[in-house]
């Protein structure tokens, strides 16, 4: 088992920054790729940044990239996602994910461990 808490979340105007953690405890070596996801009100649940656990490996969806960094600590067993130039769709909940492949996966399915997540609000 791999147990994963956010935090970092808050209340932003358009075009401030925050940085979300997420940290994982229990099994982390199993760990092989650990995704940041969000759910917008009315929306499915989105893919917005991955990163490999040992090589570091990133991927962004098209919407955040060039605005978000993916960063891992491993020695904390920490991943970080900072957010620059917030929009006002950026407002969700945003859910970190962990799972054991390799490869970064965009799909929710590939990823067995999730946080309880935490809400981002960029107002206009």
């Amino acid at each position: 088992q791999v147990q994963l808490v956010e935090s970092g979340g808050g209340l932003v105007q358009a075009g401030g920054s925050l940085r979300l953690s997420c940290l994982a405890s229990g099994r982390t070596f199993s760990t092989g790729t650990v995704a940041w996801f969000r759910r917008s009100p009315g929306k499915e649940r989105e893919f917005v940044a991955a990163i490999t656990w040992s090589g570091g490996t990133t991927h962004y969806a098209g919407s955040v990239k060039g605005r978000f960094t993916i960063s891992r600590d491993n020695a904390k067993n920490t991943v970080y996602l900072q957010m620059n130039g917030l929009k006002p769709e950026d407002t969700a909940i945003y859910y970190c994910a962990a799972g054991s492949s390799l490869v970064v996966f965009t799909t929710i399915y590939e990823y067995n461990y999730w946080g309880q997540g935490t809400q981002v609000t960029v107002s206009s």
